[in-house]
């Protein structure tokens, strides 16, 4: 599995496209529902370059917030492009999905 990592952001891109879908979020929140919804959290190192990369391609945008006490905000929301890339994503996560549980959970033959 050599290409590991790059199979993981693709399928964080996606969750973080969904979250976002949902609601504005800065960085710190995001970490913060991964943490409450998963196995294991995510670092801000993690979120990031993840979220530039993402705002790069034009799936998010951002916005600055001030708040009380400290230096403003950067919250996030997906766009329409954002919106398209989670349909796409969605389809793409529950064809693999399948695929891979019919290979795991199903009857394999490996007779010839």
């Amino acid at each position: 599995m050599a290409n590991k990592t790059q199979m993981f952001k693709g399928i964080l891109e996606g969750c973080v496209l969904k979250i976002l879908s949902k609601e504005k979020l800065y960085s710190q929140e995001i970490c913060e529902k991964f943490e409450e919804l998963g196995p294991g959290g995510m670092s801000r190192g993690t979120v990031l370059p993840l979220l530039m990369r993402m705002e790069n391609e034009g799936w998010i945008a951002s916005e600055k917030r001030p708040i009380p006490n400290g230096p403003n905000r950067k919250y996030y929301i997906t766009t329409e492009k954002g919106n398209e890339e989670l349909i796409s994503f969605e389809k793409e996560w529950s064809a693999l999905c399948s695929f891979v549980n019919h290979i795991m959970l199903g009857d394999v033959d490996n007779e010839k």
